[in-house]
């Protein structure tokens, strides 16, 4: 029935939008600094390897069939997540210390030596009460402007970049390129893995803001390739070639956004400590606001990248009806304009904690 599709799809929204936003905020809280970034690129890479698998197997299965095997990762979630410990500095926020010290110690090793990260975080979180409880109206105050504005602007931009238009109708946009859908789902899974590996080694070397620069560059390069395919496509010219600048383009996309799409949380995170571009952006995200107002930010991110990201996915069949090349073309300006953002914006937060870095952002007065 038409209903219970539409109820597992808003159900599957509402569940993806809470772990979504979760998750890289957990990883980003009982991490270190020395390899806090590449955690959280792992996730991302999983993300992608399990999107890949699900395009491999969706290939040769039924939708129903797909459906069905898609909840076989939920029902683990649920069993495993009663094995990890709490985030440290949630717990350093509610005044349970015992459980804190616990906590760093099931995380770094019986024998570890945490008493001073365990002062640090205790202290900083206190700092931070003293200073404003974290509601929602607190995010606006004027030293929490500029990275909220920041992360903001990169989720929105990305998403109006295309990347949920891109990842729902690749398929679709294969075949009207004159693409083999199939091959081209598999190749996109394959180049995605690749690529996630990649950024999973060098993030932690290279730093958040040279990924999120080449990632952005890349999507905006590809935008505009794509575009060019389907122009040429329009007018009948270079029939053979056009193809395959299409074929390019959509794979140099998927890539590009594998490598930098989820940093702007980690920014969050690091700067804010309050978003696999999304999980760069996310990666950004969950270093840039403190705990005491990482949720109100949070909220706020998240529900102007998904209400964009939608408008985009939504609307994207009559925008190609309109224009298939301008489509693309705009998506271009979207994606350059998110890499002016990130070049004078963004600040480059690798090898620092997430206290020192906040502390450096957003200053102790108003």
């Amino acid at each position: 029935a038409p209903w219970l599709l539409n109820l597992g799809r808003i159900s599957l929204g509402f569940t993806n939008g809470i772990s979504g936003y979760l998750a890289p905020i957990y990883i980003a809280e009982i991490t270190t600094k020395n390899v806090r970034g590449r955690f959280t690129t792992i996730l991302q890479l999983m993300v992608g390897w399990g999107a890949s698998f699900m395009y491999v197997v969706g290939s040769f299965v039924h939708w129903r069939t797909l459906a069905l095997l898609a909840t076989i990762p939920g029902l683990l979630q649920v069993l495993l997540i009663f094995f990890i410990p709490e985030s440290p500095r949630w717990l350093a926020k509610v005044g349970r210390e015992k459980e804190l010290e616990a906590a760093l110690l099931c995380l770094r090793g019986d024998k570890a030596d945490i008493s001073d990260e365990a002062i640090e975080i205790k202290n900083h979180v206190e700092s931070l009460k003293s200073s404003s409880r974290g509601g929602i109206v607190d995010i606006f105050q004027k030293k929490y402007v500029r990275p909220l504005l920041t992360v903001v602007g990169m989720m929105v931009l990305t998403n109006l970049g295309g990347i949920n238009a891109f990842a729902y109708y690749s398929g679709a946009i294969f075949v009207s390129a004159g693409i083999s859908s199939m091959v081209g789902l598999i190749t996109l899974a394959a180049t995605q893995t690749v690529v996630g590996i990649l950024g999973t080694t060098i993030i932690d070397k290279l730093g958040r803001r040279p990924l999120l620069l080449v990632s952005s560059a890349g999507l905006c390069f590809s935008s505009f390739l794509t575009g060019v395919s389907f122009f040429l496509k329009d007018f009948n010219w270079w029939d053979q070639g056009s193809p395959i600048l299409a074929f390019i383009g959509l794979l140099m996309y998927m890539g590009s956004y594998a490598l930098g799409g989820g940093l702007p949380w980690l920014l969050v995170s690091e700067v804010c400590k309050l978003f696999s571009p999304m999980l760069l952006q996310l990666f950004m995200f969950l270093q840039l606001f403190p705990i005491n107002v990482k949720g109100s930010a949070g909220s706020i991110c998240n529900f102007m990248g998904n209400s964009t990201g939608w408008v985009v996915g939504y609307y994207f069949n009559l925008l190609t009806e309109w224009s298939s090349a301008g489509i693309f073309f705009t998506f271009s300006a979207f994606c350059c304009a998110n890499f002016i953002l990130i070049a004078t914006m963004v600040p480059e937060t690798k090898g620092r904690t997430l206290e020192e870095i906040q502390a450096s952002i957003t200053p102790s007065s108003d």
